[in-house]
């Protein structure tokens, strides 16, 4: 089976090689994304709140941020982070920290997902193109043989040119799925913070008074 793919990966000719790049660029953003997003982002969001509201409502915010320090480091908890290090500035203030914080952390997870799209783009065109380019160049060398060669040149040189675009389109369709998993884990990611600021802002103006504010050093 490999000495065949060994076969067709040659008789593709040049641009075999083009799509090969789009190829090694795509799982390797693939890999890293899949990473960053699903591992490395992975948090319980559910315990990390409650965990949060103990220390808040026992008055303790230096506890609290404390708390979230002690957290695997991700986009969540630096933003609350943010926030609560302004709660002695008021609502606005711990708001807007949280939305300054949210600003520069929620690129950093969007980023380089959008090259999975224009690679599978570019993997289906670079086939498309190599195939297109091997018929003209097959349709040329027909024209120069004999009758009765035609035909076998003919239906060797077009299954050649396919190459490129079976390999074009196996090298477009893994970004262009994997393109759709990142975007919906990082609409969950930006939901699950979107839900978690609001609720622990709401938490802390409630729980305002009892919070000892003195103690919180930026």
């Amino acid at each position: 089976m490999l000495q065949t793919i060994a076969d067709h990966y040659r008789a593709g000719g040049f641009w075999m090689y083009l799509i090969s790049v789009f190829q090694i660029f795509s799982f390797a953003i693939i890999i890293e994304r899949f990473y960053v997003l699903f591992i490395k982002s992975r948090l319980n969001r559910v315990a990390i709140l409650r965990g949060l509201q103990e220390k808040i409502f026992k008055g303790d915010l230096s506890g609290g941020i404390r708390f979230l320090g002690e957290q695997p480091q991700t986009a969540l908890t630096r933003i609350l982070k943010a926030g609560l290090l302004q709660t002695r500035h008021g609502e606005e203030e711990v708001q807007a920290a949280m939305d300054e914080a949210a600003f520069h952390e929620m690129p950093r997870l969007e980023k380089r997902t959008g090259y999975l799209a224009m690679i599978s783009n570019g993997a289906t065109l670079a086939g498309l193109l190599g195939t297109i380019l091997g018929m003209i160049k097959v349709f040329s060398a027909v024209a120069q043989v004999s009758a009765a060669d035609k035909s076998t040149l003919l239906s060797n040189g077009i299954a050649e040119a396919m190459n490129c675009t079976a390999y074009g389109l196996i090298t477009a369709i893994p970004p262009l799925i994997a393109y759709a998993f990142l975007q919906a884990r990082m609409q969950h990611i930006s939901d699950d913070v979107t839900a978690s600021v609001a609720s622990t802002v709401n938490f802390v103006l409630r729980n305002k008074d009892k919070l000892e504010l003195s103690t919180v050093t930026e």
